[in-house]
């Protein structure tokens, strides 16, 4: 008995020493380090061309003249603000686009009047971008801000509405008319009512209808140009250097020093697996981290709705929007509109939607188009496993990382939150304005 005691002991004692060491291994494999070896040429200029020193200047807009206009942009911080931009008088652009979230909302789903069908975009540097929308329905930053202020779940207004905001506010009249010139007499209102609209709404739809086209013609050139003063405004909004851009220096700098003062060992694997074999920059390429372009990635909807048919739809309504780059309203008289003429079509785009710019993604979420996924843990284990899309081709394959990588991954993804580069003055309403223009920053209504 003695013996067997003995040996049982034993046993147990080399199954513990055995466990342990297992765990050992594992603790090793899930908590390694790796000092990461010097970067190559091609991969150092790889990200140089995510670096935001390659930031390319931004890029005039031909259909908005004056969308470099350091007035039109004053007017436009104005309108971008003002809640009376609205239905009810509570809802403005911050609403949705709040300065202090990265222009974002913390939503799922925009909450306005309504709410929304898709997530809230940041747009910090969305002036660079052909495509405006999830979908890309709009070609331009000012057609793109004329789209939610008559939308029935957001500002819920219409163009005649303010219209006559713009007429009767003298601060916003002196404005305009410094800028672009003297308005219309709209006092007559047999010929401009209080509320007209070419909207889904019978009763709007009917009074814009019984205006004359040379009326409705007035109204919209107005309307227009309130769209083109807030994307002036909003071509001021542009992300900042991040610890990223500074590690990228140090590369740039050849100062080994300087890159493991700004960046941990995992967070070097992270650049390095986003690089390589998790192949992000597939899509999320370039110094705005986004090719601008859509793809199915198989992102599923929530249970209750139909799945979101994406580009395939944006496509055909950028390409009849009266406000698009060949319309009668861009300022563009060549029409030069190499991006609309020759955008890509097919079957590949249903479901599509347009690759986000990875900056500053940390704090913006929930993330993907419905808000679906409420972390970038959630993200990476989708992108993981790469599941089949509910509707159209998941273009993404299985990354296949273990835990350890995909935390890596996510602690560089961090690195790329950063301070806009936009001054101060124009990250809220302006100092000179009353209450009625602050910033909506708490629930909405």
């Amino acid at each position: 008995m003695t013996l067997a005691k003995g040996v049982n002991r034993g046993n147990r004692l080399a199954r513990l020493i055995g466990l342990a060491a297992i765990a050992a291994l594992v603790a090793w494999w899930f908590n390694r380090t790796v000092d990461p070896s010097p970067w190559t040429e091609i991969e150092t200029e790889m990200l140089r061309s995510l670096w935001i020193g390659s930031l390319p200047p931004l890029a005039p807009d031909p259909s908005n003249a004056m969308a470099d206009d350091p007035r039109a942009a004053k007017l436009g911080q104005q309108l971008f603000f003002d809640q009376r931009l609205s239905a009810n008088g509570r809802i403005a652009c911050a609403t949705c686009h709040q300065p202090q979230r990265r222009f974002t909302d913390g939503r799922a789903r925009g909450q306005a009047i309504g709410t929304s069908k898709r997530n809230t975009p940041s747009i910090v540097g969305t002036a660079h971008s052909p495509w405006l929308y999830w979908d890309g329905r709009k070609d331009s930053l000012w057609s793109q801000a004329l789209s939610p202020l008559e939308d029935p779940n957001e500002h819920a207004g219409t163009r005649m509405q303010y219209v006559r905001l713009i007429a009767t506010d003298s601060s916003y009249r002196a404005a305009y008319e410094a800028l672009i010139g003297p308005l219309p007499d709209l006092s007559d209102r047999s010929r401009f009512p209080d509320a007209a609209a070419p909207v889904a709404e019978p009763q709007l739809h009917a009074a814009w209808q019984a205006m004359t086209t040379h009326d409705r013609e007035l109204v919209n050139r107005i309307f227009v140009n309130i769209g083109k003063s807030i994307a002036a405004y909003e071509r001021l909004l542009m992300p900042g250097p991040s610890r990223f851009d500074a590690y990228v220096q140090a590369v740039l700098d050849r100062d080994e020093a300087a890159q493991h003062a700004t960046f941990s060992d995992d967070e070097i694997m992270g650049l390095r697996l986003f690089i390589g074999e998790a192949n992000c920059t597939q899509c999320h390429n370039g110094p705005l981290f986004t090719n601008f372009e859509f793809h199915n990635t198989g992102v599923t909807t929530f249970p209750s709705e139909v799945p979101d048919k994406g580009r395939i739809v944006g496509v055909r309504s950028v390409k009849s929007d009266p406000f698009n780059c060949l319309g009668a309203y861009s300022d563009d008289p060549a029409k030069d509109c190499a991006e609309l003429r020759f955008t890509r079509t097919g079957p590949e785009l249903i479901g599509a939607m347009r690759t986000p710019s990875l900056r500053n993604l940390e704090g913006t979420g929930p993330y993907m188009h419905k808000g679906q996924m409420a972390s970038l843990a959630a993200v990476l284990d989708h992108y993981n496993r790469a599941p089949l899309a509910m509707i159209g081709h998941n273009e993404a394959k299985p990354l296949k990382l273990n835990r350890r990588e995909r935390m890596q991954l996510e602690n560089f993804l961090k690195t790329l939150a950063a301070p806009l580069a936009t001054p101060a003055e124009w990250l809220g309403a302006p100092a000179d304005d009353d209450a009625r223009l602050a910033v909506h920053a708490g629930s909405a209504p």
